[in-house]
């Protein structure tokens, strides 16, 4: 016996499935009405638990009666039984389409203003039809002014394919970076769907004809003699470009992804340090005259530390890693935290044998649940000794 609680948890599951198709008007091989049986019981069955048959006809003569949370048809229909006479019991509950499934579990805000928006969109655009409704949270759930600019954006990227203006340039009303840095994987798949062009190998930018913002990278250059022929200068951020063509005469360039560790290294005979960058790693590849230099890299001790170091070998070959072994982990167990979210990779093919092995421990959980080792909690003098032995 099915209570008005059980058919609206039910249906929330079928509206948690089914509510994509149902937005692109897919109506589905007898779909509709949609017909929840209620679970009449046998007379025996009733026999056996007269007061919870009592309740069960009661909570949907209740919900009959309730004018304001009615949706959809409630069918009763009679049984003549020898024990206990004629009982007219609720048979099933019928809904004609996704709006009373919706107003069935308190969806019916968020179901009208998705619809509304995805007619919008799709008048305007036909063939955002299919793909669309995979953002059914963003059209049920954007703020009407978050939702026009999402609109007036689609619109003026549409009509100006390459404009090579930076985002902040274009003449869309309320359209600032805090805006846009979360919705550029959003953006970027509807344009894609406008443009009716598949490839996935174009990134934000080069989709929508929109200038990328130079890569600033932070460098510090560890030697005197270098540092003056970059007008004396020891701390760079700048554009890569920019950095690549200044043709240092390096022997030795450090990698290192926290700040403050890169902050923290003091002068080395012919030594520069990158800081912070990530899995922008791959930008040194431009560097012409790191070539001739001998490349050490330190980051953190967990998974994407190590990815980002697999990521680097694709450019840099023979790059070296420091304080990225079991012992340095071990060694500081009571300065690990947890890694939010690991790396998906089961096997990362450019590692050392020692480095793919603690890197499979750290994602087979060996010391404990996502362990992870920020370098800059290393113990310095550990560190710093470790840095100037890799001069050698």
């Amino acid at each position: 016996m099915k209570l008005p609680e059980d058919v609206r948890q039910f249906l929330a599951r079928r509206f948690q499935s089914k509510h994509r198709e149902w937005l692109i008007g897919d109506p589905g091989e007898g779909q509709w009405p949609l017909e929840v049986p209620l679970g009449i019981p046998t007379e025996q069955a009733a026999l056996r638990q007269v007061d919870g048959v009592r309740a069960w006809v009661g909570a949907w003569q209740g919900w009959q009666a309730n004018t304001v949370q009615t949706s959809g048809t409630l069918y009763w229909c009679e049984r003549r039984w020898k024990a206990l006479g004629v009982q007219r019991l609720p048979e099933k509950l019928a809904l004609g389409g996704p709006e009373e499934v919706a107003m069935w579990i308190g969806e019916s805000a968020r179901w009208e203003r998705a619809q509304s928006r995805y007619r919008t969109l799709t008048a305007r655009w036909p063939v955002l039809a299919q793909p669309l409704p995979r953002y059914f949270d963003v059209l049920a759930d954007y703020g009407d002014a978050d939702f026009h600019r999402l609109a007036e954006m689609l619109d003026w990227i549409a009509n100006h394919r390459q404009s090579d203006l930076y985002p902040r340039q274009l003449p869309v009303s309320g359209l600032d970076s805090k805006w846009l840095d979360g919705r550029k994987g959003l953006l970027t798949d509807l344009v894609a769907a406008i443009q009716e062009d598949s490839s996935s190998e174009l990134d934000f930018y080069q989709r929508c004809g929109l200038k990328a913002p130079p890569l600033l990278v932070r460098m510090r250059v560890l030697d005197q003699a270098l540092r003056a022929r970059v007008g004396g200068v020891g701390d760079i951020t700048a554009p890569v470009e920019d950095l690549a063509g200044l043709n240092l005469p390096v022997s030795h360039v450090f990698i290192v992804e926290n700040l403050q560790t890169g902050l923290a290294m003091s002068d080395m005979p012919g030594a520069v340090v990158f800081m912070r960058l990530g899995y922008n790693v791959d930008v040194l590849a431009r560097f012409p005259w790191l070539a001739c230099a001998k490349c050490i890299y330190w980051g953190d001790l967990d998974t994407h530390g190590f990815a980002i170091l697999h990521r680097a070998r694709s450019y840099i070959p023979e790059l070296q890693s420091v304080l990225m072994d079991e012992d340095t982990l071990l060694q500081h167990k009571t300065l690990w935290v947890d890694e939010s979210a690991q790396h998906p990779a089961t096997e990362l093919t450019l590692l050392t044998e020692q480095e793919q092995q603690l890197y499979r421990d750290l994602k087979q959980q060996r010391w404990g649940q996502n362990v992870r080792l920020e370098q800059e909690r290393i113990d310095w003098a550990t560190a710093w000794s470790v840095l100037q032995r890799a001069l050698a």
